[in-house]
């Protein structure tokens, strides 16, 4: 009785949360529309036939919306889950929504370019609020993101690269559309790219910002592990953590000093335990680990996975599942971990010595073409980009600067003493610090 209870309680809940969402998003799909400066990809298709047949972009979206359902029906199949028939009374409702605020807000007009914006601006955080409240009730998707989610999982396809595929095909019909019935582009300007690159964004500010909303509607308290329990995850292990340059001798300092204190020692080794965890190849992750080309381009592209729960871009992915392995090596043993942002991951460790080694270009370049073993020679603009790709990858996941001495206990410059000389003053300062146990 009890558990019905606090079943029916939670479903509720979710029932009304889900409700008001839709009604937000209608009333976000409403004022893009006032603002005359293009709505978003998704509604562009709906609005666009509305001003050429006699149905309403409510009663279109709707009909869209179905079309997508049809298609996830028609991959799955059999494997079709019964229960995301519930996408089409969500459907129904968020549609006659649309029409409901397009009634109510009948009178509202922009008279100039800034208000506009300021409308579209309005539309797009409104919107986002909508679409984070019907995510985070986890009742269902929406049908174009659920036929995503299809597509992905069947196909064996990323995420994020369908969504972005699927809201081009939007866009593309809806030009199509529109020069065929209206003879001008309409409903498609600058309004749907601020759309197309904000919505997404401000659905994961809310989700960071707003996260009090996810835990209440959690059928149980989400329980966060306290200090000391993290502590006490630790509180016998030993661990150096390497960050290094490519071609100032990380790895090869870390063996050595891992070997001369009788340690355990973890680079590459971590690949081949990222692979058994994640299902990617070791070539994939060694292609895809500890660098991002540029962080502002894969903030817009992991953006399209605010759009759902379930699913993580790649990286971020490989990223937890490897601080996941690391957190767990460091509390069954002592160790030295090469990269992979360890000394962020661990920063709850007590008694964790975190390293940085650094070298001069001329070193490095050096050392990269006669030991790495590289088919093309490494140049000075292969040695920048390499370091601005670790940068970006640890500013993005840690929000930290890569080479802020800072955050590290001590650093050294590889090519004053060679990898040996290197390792060994760092060994001096490992077995000085009172962290060494």
């Amino acid at each position: 009785m009890q558990m019905n209870k606090i079943f029916n309680t939670n479903f509720m809940k979710r029932v009304f949360v889900f409700v008001i969402g839709l009604f937000i998003m209608a009333f976000g799909v409403t004022f893009s529309v006032k603002a005359d400066i293009g709505v978003s990809p998704i509604s562009c298709v709906p609005y666009i036939y509305s001003l050429k047949f006699p149905l309403s972009i409510g009663e279109f979206t709707i009909i869209l919306n179905v079309l997508f359902m049809i298609i996830q029906i028609m991959i799955l199949r059999k494997k079709y889950n019964i229960l995301q028939l519930v996408q089409l009374p969500a459907i129904i409702v968020f549609g006659y929504c649309i029409d409901m605020t397009m009634a109510l807000l009948e009178n509202l007009q922009a008279t100039n370019y800034i208000e506009q914006l300021s409308l579209c601006l309005l539309a797009c955080v409104v919107l986002a609020f909508g679409i984070f409240l019907v995510i985070k009730t986890r009742l269902t998707y929406l049908p174009l993101e659920g036929l995503v989610l299809v597509i992905s999982q069947t196909f064996k396809k990323e995420f994020g690269k369908i969504k972005i595929s699927m809201d081009s095909l939007m866009v593309v019909i809806g030009v199509i559309s529109s020069f065929v019935f209206l003879h001008e582009l309409i409903g498609i300007r600058e309004g749907s790219i601020i759309a197309a690159l904000s919505i997404g964004a401000l659905i994961k500010f809310f989700s960071i910002k707003m996260s009090f909303i996810e835990k209440w509607l959690a059928d149980e308290p989400i329980k966060e592990a306290s200090n000391e329990e993290v502590v006490n995850k630790y509180n016998d292990s030993f661990v150096i953590t390497i960050s290094r340059e490519f071609g100032s001798g990380g790895h090869e300092i870390g063996k050595y000093i891992a070997k001369e204190l009788g340690i355990s020692f973890y680079d590459k080794e971590l690949i081949q335990l990222s692979a058994q965890n994640t299902g990617y190849t070791s070539e994939y992750i060694e292609e895809n680990e500890q660098k991002l080309t540029n962080s502002l381009l894969y903030d817009l592209y992991e953006q399209n996975f605010s759009y759902v729960n379930d699913e993580l871009p790649p990286k971020d992915a490989l990223f937890l599942v490897q601080s996941k392995i690391i957190r767990d090596i460091c509390s069954k043993e002592s160790c030295v971990i090469v990269g992979r942002c360890a000394n962020f991951i661990l920063k709850d460790h007590s008694n964790c010595i975190n390293i940085f080694i650094h070298a001069n270009k001329e070193y490095r370049i050096e050392k990269i073409n006669k030991k790495y073993g590289v088919e093309i020679p490494f140049t000075s603009d292969d040695l920048r980009q390499s370091d601005e790709q670790r940068a970006n990858y640890c500013m993005h996941f840690t929000k930290k600067d890569w080479r802020d001495v800072t955050n590290y206990h001590i650093t050294i410059d590889s090519s004053l003493y060679g990898s040996r000389e290197s390792a060994k003053k760092v060994i001096e300062f490992i077995k000085s610090s009172k962290k060494y146990l």
